[in-house]
């Protein structure tokens, strides 16, 4: 089976605008994440929508592909850049591993693992989840919460603290039940990654702005492999510095 492993890297973020070229222990940050990648999958590239991102991944030696700005997402960006990709390389590729620009520390072992849920072929997209195990993160809407089937399949995603735990203290819930958290990492069988870019919006993503939750309304099976890495994103110029402050710059 064949793997690519595509990295979406846009310039104009919001909250962190220019984040792919931004310095990390000696590198962009966008070549650390292609270190990473490159570590477990023979082809690698990276998809964005400007010219300096282009030029920089260029500049050191990796394989990159121009996409349009328009996309509301790294899944609609990959979709787009693989149909490139295989014109450009002649060649087809059976699953699609989106990896996030801002991951500069992913582990190999997430990947692995990620790569491990294709040995079954009826599996169409999968992710990873990680086992909270403090409160806060339980609270933080930032960090979306999985619920998973005893296939371990993904049955929803939520900003909110499910399941609801009736009548137990909320200080007591991680003590109390095994809750999970997304870690933004997808796969895709690639003819299910153009399926899936091309459905509208559901009425579930839009409510929590999750678009997993678009492919669960519409029939999509997710399945889940666990990490017990940390995802460590650098979404702001806070979390830079929350990053130096831990000692990993």
């Amino acid at each position: 089976m064949d793997f690519i492993a595509i990295i979406p890297a846009r310039y104009a973020s919001t909250r962190f605008p220019g984040k792919p070229l931004i310095n990390i222990n000696g590198r962009i940050m966008v070549h650390n994440v292609y270190i990473q990648a490159k570590k477990v999958f023979d082809d690698v590239y990276v998809a964005t929508d400007d010219g300096r991102i282009f030029d920089a991944v260029l500049k050191f030696g990796g394989k990159v592909v121009m996409t349009k700005r328009k996309h509301k997402s790294g899944t609609d960006r990959c979709s787009e850049a693989i149909k490139k990709i295989e014109v450009i390389e002649n060649k087809k590729w059976d699953v699609v591993v989106n990896i996030q620009g801002d991951e500069p520390f992913i582990k190999t072992e997430q990947l692995l693992e990620i790569k491990k849920c294709f040995k079954q072929k009826k599996n169409q997209i999968a992710t990873l989840v990680k086992p909270i195990n403090n409160k806060d993160d339980i609270f933080n809407p930032n960090k979306p919460k999985v619920i998973i089937n005893n296939k371990n399949e993904a049955i929803y995603f939520s900003r909110f603290s499910i399941p609801y735990l009736r009548g137990v203290s909320e200080s007591k819930w991680v003590s109390k039940h095994l809750y999970y958290k997304h870690i933004g990492l997808y796969a895709y069988r690639t003819e299910v990654l153009h399926e899936i870019t091309n459905l509208k919006q559901s009425s579930l993503e839009l409510a929590e702005s999750l678009e997993q939750l678009r492919w669960i309304e519409n029939g999509y099976k997710i399945k889940v492999a666990f990490t017990e890495h940390e995802s460590i994103s650098i979404d702001t110029p806070k979390d830079l510095e929350k990053i130096k402050q831990v000692g990993l710059l």
